[in-house]
């Protein structure tokens, strides 16, 4: 502790009046001289501990008495006698000894307290100088290094490589550049004061930095944020043509700084300006204004008019989110609709600015009130075909899980990579070939436009133990129709959905109905698929305590089935889950799905691995029967899961990604338990009933164990079959959209009559689709058996079952329903000595065997595919129903009562 901080000490007697009197006891600011020591008589016990007045008067008599003893100290020593080394005048307050002193004074030595720690104006002020100094010493030199970019010289982006499965080629694109500069008296004044209004307004008075936007991405650096781009045009330009080092590091930013100044300082405006929009990126692989104007408008920079030009200002923002044609692949939220809106409201905002500030005037901005037209965005004839749909779900995966890959859509824009795809080329050809034969042989929009124009397929093959994406069908050509049928089209699955509602009765099993009625019972009972539910047509839905479900109007949900058709029995027509999956009955698997909770049918749905945004609202009993719209791609995995025993594992479609690095990013293949082995072995052996014999019975595969379930919606605007065996997952889908509508509100068109059939059903063109497919697929793989299933479950409901049969309600239904309501006639396809219809196949012959329903059989081979009752034979000609009546007789003909849904 300094001496200054020491506690005074008490004066020998007199107080104040004896220091001004100069008694020797009285001296202030030092202690007391021992007794003797100067003579002084002031040893009295009675003047001991008095104060001088507290410890701070007592500090300033010491400073006053130390510095009055300095000044009269004379210059070869100190002074004796009184102000000598026992007088008053030594005092004991000074922190440091004459003539030394400290280049930086702090803490302050001649403060106390907390003063001693306040720096002084001269320290700070020197320190300001001496930092300021420090800071144009560090810009004068990183002036002095960098030079002017030159954007005809910079760096140029390279081709990614994009590699089937086996490793062979599929293409090189994605990364090439799409570049030519133009002079700056080919770039209409109105693209460059589109730019200047929107995006630095200043740019042609600014010094060409902004030191706030500067100051922002420094900050945003620092503490870990993401990065931001220059603020004025002149920073932006100076990041555009430094390619050669795209690193997001404090060091390339300060640099580019640096840069940006000396050009803004050295660079005429007009080159700045050129130099920006030559090396700009617009979207659609185009670099610069005069490619941008190609790949849009398929004309010259030079020719471009002002509500052109306002729009690519717009693209200038990310193309990802405002090009019209959209890019689902690269984010959901970016469809054609939304670009659409976004892209106009952003053109017109332009627009606007450029009346406001002068460059443009009024009458003529009032010319562009609606987005331009553009050309389809689709121009590399290497992307034709299914190759452009491969390319955008490589690229959509790369990015949309950057934070695995380290792989970013800039990375890709820049090019350099190898990408290596899980597509195996036999099997995308395969399943394009498959979809061009049905259609060639059926869709004819020239024949008839009313029902077979804006038809459409989509498909994808997963394969369930790894989730790879083996191939896609994306739809006609990706350089013709831009919109991939494989990822997202928003047609519903009907009733494709029904084995999630099944798989969640065997997982969590239905609630007590002696539960709380308002919360929910915590008993639940394991169903098996013995299990006993009405097949009624117009059934009136329960909640799982048996009151009647009722919407939010108070109105009550009568469920329709196929045809309007009751399937079982009178009165109760009871039938069990596997006849009830096998013929697709809506009614009993919509009761189901209350009984079971329609929260639980969701995670069942979730759990194998369908995503959160594709699914419909759980709060209708239509949502058992397949109301959502998930992908292609998604319901082959979904589907997969059950192949894979229960183990749910994400589609994907990259392996590898090399650069000239090394590996860039590797696939590792991530399962979870979805549901039990026997939960889904159970699901899978329900499944495979219905492609037995049920209403999948096209998609069956000679010498293969195959499982699967047809899917149609209500009003018949979309068809689906998805199916699988251990190796491969398919799904097919089937709808009639126009995707060039121009209306904001598209609605799929119904297919009653399309492709010459009264009506389209999961188990007509889907399936044929799907099974010319999976034969050429799993041509050379062994033919794999299904684990079999163990016994699950309680059988609900139970009570002698019946023999199925049909009972038909004629009067149409006006409650509200998505179920389909197909007719049950027949639509024959020649394959080979067979004839098929959506619910099986008729050998050839002279007979009449019965179609879909009770009628005569003639003489020939009659009986059809897919309608007996399950202990009927095939042996007597006489008998009902029967797989194939290989006889001469008047047999009744196979008795079909199954909607497909």
């Amino acid at each position: 502790m300094s001496e200054h901080r020491r506690k005074p000490p008490q004066p020998q007697g007199g107080g104040r009046a004896a220091a001004r009197r100069g008694q020797p006891g009285s001296s202030p600011g030092r202690r007391a001289a021992p007794r003797g020591a100067s003579g002084s008589p002031a040893d009295s016990p009675g003047d001991e501990g008095r104060s001088l007045g507290g410890r701070a008067e007592a500090r300033r008599a010491a400073q006053r008495s130390s510095s009055g003893r300095r000044r009269a100290e004379p210059a070869g020593g100190r002074r004796s006698g009184p102000g000598g080394p026992s007088g008053p005048g030594r005092g004991r307050g000074r922190t440091a000894p004459p003539g030394k002193k400290r280049i930086i004074d702090y803490p302050r030595a001649d403060k106390y307290g907390w003063h001693r720690w306040v720096p002084s104006w001269r320290l700070v002020s020197g320190m300001f100088i001496g930092f300021v100094g420090c800071l144009v010493a560090v810009a004068g030199i990183g002036y002095a290094m960098v030079g002017v970019p030159d954007v005809a010289k910079t760096a140029q982006a390279q081709n990614n490589v994009y590699y089937w499965s086996d490793g062979s080629v599929m293409v090189a694109t994605g990364g090439e550049t799409n570049r030519q500069i133009i002079n700056y008296e080919d770039i209409p004044k109105e693209m460059r004061y589109a730019v200047i209004s929107q995006e630095n307004k200043t740019f042609e008075t600014d010094s060409g930095v902004d030191p706030s936007g500067i100051a922002r991405a420094v900050f945003n650096m620092a503490r870990g944020g993401q990065t931001q781009g220059g603020s004025t045009i002149t920073q932006q330009y100076v990041k555009n043509a430094m390619l050669d080092d795209q690193s997001q590091t404090l060091s390339r930013k300060f640099k580019e700084i640096f840069v940006a100044i000396k050009v803004g300082t050295e660079v005429p405006k007009p080159k700045i300006m050129a130099g920006y929009l030559n090396s700009a990126y617009f979207g659609r692989g185009a670099y610069g204004i005069q490619a941008a104007s190609r790949a849009y408008f398929n004309i010259d920079a030079k020719d471009l008019n002002p509500g052109q030009c306002a729009f690519l200002a717009a693209m200038l923002k990310g193309a990802t989110y405002y090009d019209p044609a959209g890019a689902t692949s690269l984010d959901p939220n970016a469809t054609a609709e939304a670009n659409k809106k976004r892209a106009l409201g952003q053109m017109q905002d332009t627009l606007d600015k450029m009346v406001k500030y002068g460059h443009l005037s009024a009458a003529e901005r009032a010319k562009y009130t609606t987005l331009p037209h553009s050309q389809n965005p689709r121009s590399n004839s290497r992307l034709s075909g299914q190759v452009g749909y491969l390319v955008d779900l490589a690229k959509s995966y790369l990015i949309n899980n950057s934070d695995k890959t380290h792989v970013t859509a800039d990375d890709l824009q820049k090019g350099g990579y190898r990408i290596h795809t899980t597509f195996d080329k036999k099997k995308v050809n395969a399943l394009e070939a498959a979809v061009k034969k049905v259609q060639k042989a059926n869709i004819k929009p020239d024949v008839r436009p009313k029902y077979d124009k804006y038809v459409q397929f989509g498909g994808a093959s997963v394969e369930p133990k790894t989730g790879a994406i083996r191939a896609i069908y994306g739809g006609e050509d990706a350089t013709k129709h831009f919109t991939d049928n494989a990822d997202s089209t928003g047609a519903q699955v009907g009733s494709t959905f029904k084995p999630f509602v099944l798989a969640a009765s065997m997982k969590w099993g239905v609630r007590d109905p002696h539960g709380p009625a308002d919360q929910g019972s915590d008993e639940r009972t394991i169903a098996s698929p013995k299990s006993l539910y009405s097949g009624k047509n117009k059934l009136k839905i329960e909640n799982y305590d048996h009151t009647v479900w009722t919407d939010k109007d108070g109105k009550e949900w009568l469920q329709t089935n196929d045809g309007d058709e009751s399937v079982g029995d009178a009165p109760d027509y009871k039938i069990d889950l596997r006849e009830a999956m096998q013929f697709s009955v809506n009614s009993a698997y919509v009761q189901l799905g209350m009984d079971v909770g329609l929260d639980k049918v969701e995670q069942s749905a979730l759990d194998a691995g369908l995503l959160k945004g594709s699914l419909a609202s759980s709060n209708y009993p239509s949502f058992s029967i397949g109301t959502s719209d998930p992908s292609a791609i998604r319901m082959a995995g979904a589907y997969g899961t059950f192949a894979n025993s229960g183990q749910q594992t994400d589609p994907y479609s990259v392996d590898k990604v090399e650069s000239k690095d090394g590996v860039v990013y590797t696939h590792e293949v991530k399962s979870k338990e979805a549901y039990s082995a026997n939960v889904a072995n159970n699901v899978t052996d329900v499944l495979r009933t219905v492609v037995d014999k049920g209403t999948g019975t096209n998609a069956r595969l000679p010498g293969r164990e195959v499982a699967g379930k047809t899917g149609t919606t209500d009003g018949n605007k979309s068809a689906w079959f998805v199916g699988y065996t251990p190796q491969l997952s398919t799904a097919i889908s089937m709808f009639r959209l126009d995707d060039n509508a121009n209306n904001k509100n598209r609605t799929f068109l119904e297919m009653y009559g399309t492709g010459g059939q009264k009506q389209i059903h999961g188990a007509s063109f889907p399936s044929e689709i799907f099974h010319d497919y999976m034969t050429q697929a799993l041509q050379g793989q062994p033919a794999l058996t299904f684990p079999a299933p163990e016994p699950i479950g309680v059988a609900l409901n139970p009570e002698p079952s019946p023999t199925p049969s049909l009972s038909t309600s004629p009067s149409p239904s006006t409650s509200p329903s998505t179920s389909p309501s197909p007719s049950n006639s027949v639509s024959p396809s020649p394959t080979n000595s067979q004839t098929c219809g959506f619910f099986g196949c008729t050998d050839g012959g002279n007979g009449n065997g019965g179609d879909n329903g009770n009628g005569a059989g003639g003489n020939g081979t009659g009986g059809m595919d897919g309608g007996p009752t399950p202990s009927t034979t095939a042996t007597d000609p006489n008998a009902d129903g029967g797989t194939r009546g290989n006889g001469n007789g008047n047999g009744n003909g196979g008795t079909i009562w199954g909607p497909t849904g």
